[in-house]
């Protein structure tokens, strides 16, 4: 999320309800004089727990001028969404805009020791503060974490054009990699080198749509698909939408096996991320609803949902199968124990982490990977974890700052290579699901990560002593810690396909 939509959205209207801002979506509030934005206190703002109220505020503050207010509304925000980098950057920029030195440059530099970068030198908004020798040391410190670091690099390129490709897939049996399109809803085979071969095209038969992920079951001689029927699909039909599902191909033949569909009801649906585990067990997300759905006895069941998620992305299981994690855009990187149905948070310094705008996610030798496309940098980070999975004790950047890692998303691992699409060009569509200019369309770049590299490094260690910067003690607002609402799954939960 880019601070002009945080700070420059049309505001909202003149006065909000303190009830509002404090009760959770859905249940009953009690009727209250509504009060006027400008009048609320620290304390008030300070209690609300509801990000998009704060939002709204942030935009009205903002708008109005009330930079003091706005401060309030950003401090409360980047404690409940603590991961997210624009929040920060714009509560650093309020505070540079209103004077106050100390209380920018503590918090840039803390951001620089997560791993945040950014070219400062320049920018208006600082000028208030860029008078001193400490300002030419944030600038610098900052400017250093934007330098290309790793050895990752282009490993092939898919023809440009309006397909909108966003996913791959790995199938180790005939070692070739797939791809699939957005547009077209087709996945086709490709080798590194880059040529394209039909295999599996929507039909009345298989109902194929939008193609947002894969996932492989080599034992199982299955490919698993996430499809949504999405206003970028050129084939898109009223009638379908709101739909999506899972469908499970033969991975040799590309035949139709089964469909296991979402049909809509209030509001559409979406499948944007799918995984694999032990077992051939299979989880699939809907990236807007945030619910985790398990292939269970022939049916996608809700397993893990949470009202203050915001984004589900990435999704991977550990190899022993007992483990699935996942990645919210903007409140981080959770687990959940499958045999007990408890989901956890990852526990982690933040002082020297940020796990926000995770796209990507995937299971590598006892190690999470994670592709990080709503850090500033662009990144890709390896995680390894303690004996139980439940902590991260030290983390290792593998690409950071490339110029190739332009929009990177989602990817598949083969040996020890992430390939992932690196300039996905989401960005490139409108609202429609057209592109704004079909001219402006690139090859799409696959890039490969070496995931053991500097293996034996020590990295940035993560695990903090106990105190205020562990990761479960940082806020209250996080999900995880067994408070997920689990509607299906753990140990009495049995599996189909």
């Amino acid at each position: 999320m880019k601070i002009k939509r945080i700070l420059c959205a049309a505001a909202f209207c003149a006065f909000v309800s303190v009830a509002a801002a404090q009760t959770a979506p859905g249940t009953a509030r009690p009727s209250r004089p509504a009060l006027d934005p400008a009048t609320l206190t620290e304390a008030q703002i300070a209690q609300t727990q509801v990000p998009s109220a704060l939002y709204r505020l942030a935009a009205f503050y903002k708008q109005s001028g009330d930079l003091e207010r706005l401060t309030w509304s950003l401090q409360r925000l980047t404690l409940l969404q603590p991961n997210t980098g624009d929040l920060k950057l714009a509560l650093a920029t309020t505070y540079a805009q209103r004077g106050m030195k100390t209380e920018a440059y503590d918090l840039l530099l803390a951001m620089q020791k997560q791993g945040y970068g950014y070219d400062l030198a320049n920018s208006p908004n600082f000028t208030k503060i860029a008078n001193t020798r400490v300002w030419s040391y944030v600038v610098d410190s900052l400017n250093a974490n934007l330098k290309p670091f790793g050895e990752g690099k282009v490993a092939f390129t898919l023809p440009k054009g309006d397909t909108l490709f966003d996913s791959l897939a790995f199938d180790p049996q005939r070692k070739q990699f797939l791809v699939g399109s957005v547009r077209e809803g087709k996945i086709q085979l490709v080798g590194k080198d880059g040529k394209l071969e039909d295999f599996i095209a929507p039909s009345a038969q298989n109902g194929l749509w939008s193609i947002y992920a894969m996932a492989v079951d080599a034992a199982d001689d299955a490919l698993y698909v996430a499809s949504t029927s999405s206003l970028y699909f050129k084939g898109f039909s009223q009638a379908d939408y709101g739909k999506a599902g899972v469908f499970k191909f033969r991975l040799s033949t590309g035949k139709l096996i089964n469909k296991y569909l979402l049909l809509p009801d209030s509001q559409p649906r979406t499948l944007s991320s799918i995984a694999v585990g032990k077992g051939g067990l299979v989880f699939a997300a809907d990236g807007l609803r945030n619910v985790i759905y398990r292939l269970d006895s022939g049916a996608l069941k809700p397993m893990v949902e949470n009202p203050r998620l915001t984004s589900v992305r990435g999704l991977t299981v550990s190899d022993d199968g007992k483990t699935l994690y996942f990645a919210d855009y903007m409140m981080g990187v959770f687990g959940v124990d499958l045999a007990a149905g408890k989901a956890f948070d990852l526990v982690y310094d933040p002082a020297k982490l940020a796990l926000g705008g995770v796209d990507g996610l995937y299971w590598y030798d006892h190690t999470l990977v994670a592709i990080e496309n709503g850090m500033v940098p662009h990144r890709v980070m390896r995680l390894t974890l303690d004996a139980d999975g439940h902590k991260v004790v030290k983390a290792m950047p593998l690409d950071v700052a490339n110029p190739a890692l332009a929009l990177p998303t989602y990817g598949a691992i083969d040996g020890d290579g992430l390939y992932f699409v690196a300039n996905s060009q989401k960005n490139q569509y409108d609202s429609y699901g057209s592109p704004k200019d079909a001219a402006k369309l690139e090859a799409v770049r696959v890039f490969r990560s070496n995931l053991r590299f500097a293996w034996n490094e020590g990295g940035i260690a993560t695990s903090a002593a106990a105190g205020p910067h562990e990761s479960h003690e940082l806020n209250s607002s996080k999900p995880g810690d067994g408070a997920f609402k689990n509607v299906e799954g753990g140990s009495q939960s049995v599996t189909g396909n």
